[in-house]
């Protein structure tokens, strides 16, 4: 008797210690690996300890408490049940925007990367055609002076609003990601194609508008706009990241440093595009429709707060600490 009393005395610290940890409202898979790893041998001592008491012949309430807490034990560490929807929703509300915050010097890179080549081709558009052309193919130029030519006083169909939706997707899915992928080839690939990107989008803003259709324009891309532009700064801020994480491993092989990033790497990409889902449904189905401009343009003020006080302040009560 005095041998199961000592070895209840002796364990019960560590059996406590188990069951607030299980007890916690935090869920396991959201604590750090050394949370996890801590848990994991306290679980493992505690089925050690449940056998041994039955071998000790401990009272029925002391073999009850261990048999439960074994189980709550092995249920918090091993059911997978709703694990990877609220693993995504983490990534997505929790550790996107905060990601976005912690890469904050680089998020400005891009936007500097992006918006000064706007501007440089902005200008050079409105103050010369010919600028335009040397930017874009001649047939390019076109096709966008007549679509902007007319205006969106008629609602297009369901059907057609649709397909463009889901082009919006593949074009934009696609700019995102060659700013991205490319950051792999130390970054180098991201700085192009955001300099690129933003002299070519640039020119186009600059050519609509010298020729007459600034207000159709700006009417169009006011709603999709705060989405869309911001997921192609923050894909090319990715792409430095990922850039970064290969030239600046810490002591670590690349590949180390990849894994290292790669939680970071993630959310940052799941978040653009989320971002670009919605700035294609809003690009096919809102942007063309016939609703007046001014209810567009407080779409547009709303969506733009929306997304700044979203990068800003998202994730921040939810880890307990600011970021």
């Amino acid at each position: 008797m005095v041998r199961r009393e000592q070895f209840v005395a002796e364990r019960m610290p560590q059996w406590r210690e188990l069951e607030q940890r299980v007890l916690s409202e935090r869920q396991l898979w959201s604590l750090s690996a050394s949370n996890i790893s801590r848990t994991a041998a306290l679980y493992r001592a505690a089925c050690a300890d449940l056998m041994r008491a039955r071998r000790l012949g401990c009272t029925p309430d002391t073999v009850a408490f261990l048999d439960g807490l074994v189980a709550r034990a092995h249920h918090a560490l091993y059911s997978a049940a709703g694990k990877s929807s609220r693993s995504l929703l983490e990534l997505l509300l929790v550790d996107f925007p905060r990601s976005v915050r912690k890469n904050g010097w680089l998020v400005l890179a891009a936007n500097g990367l992006f918006w000064v080549p706007f501007a440089v081709g902005l200008i050079g558009a409105l103050s010369s055609e010919e600028f335009a052309h040397n930017v874009l193919p001649a047939h390019q130029l076109q096709q966008l002076s007549e679509a902007y030519a007319e205006g969106f006083d008629h609602p297009s169909s369901g059907s057609g609003e649709a397909a463009m939706a889901g082009f919006y997707v593949y074009n934009n899915v696609g700019i995102a990601l060659r700013c991205f992928a490319t950051g792999v080839l130390f970054g180098l690939g991201s700085i192009f194609f955001m300099i690129y990107n933003g002299l070519f989008i640039g020119a186009i803003f600059g050519f609509i508008v010298r020729a007459g259709h600034a207000q159709n324009l700006f009417t169009f891309v006011c709603g999709h706009g705060p989405f869309e532009l911001t997921a192609i700064v923050l894909a090319g801020a990715a792409g430095l990241r990922l850039g970064k994480s290969l030239i600046d491993t810490g002591g670590l092989t690349r590949l180390g440093s990849l894994r290292r990033s790669a939680r970071e790497l993630v959310a940052m990409v799941l978040g653009i595009a989320a971002m670009l889902l919605i700035a294609a449904a809003i690009e096919g189905f809102w942007s063309p429709s016939a609703v007046p401009r001014e209810v567009k343009y407080g779409f547009s003020a709303v969506g733009l707060v929306s997304v700044l006080g979203f990068l800003l302040f998202g994730g921040r009560r939810t880890r307990g600490a600011a970021a």
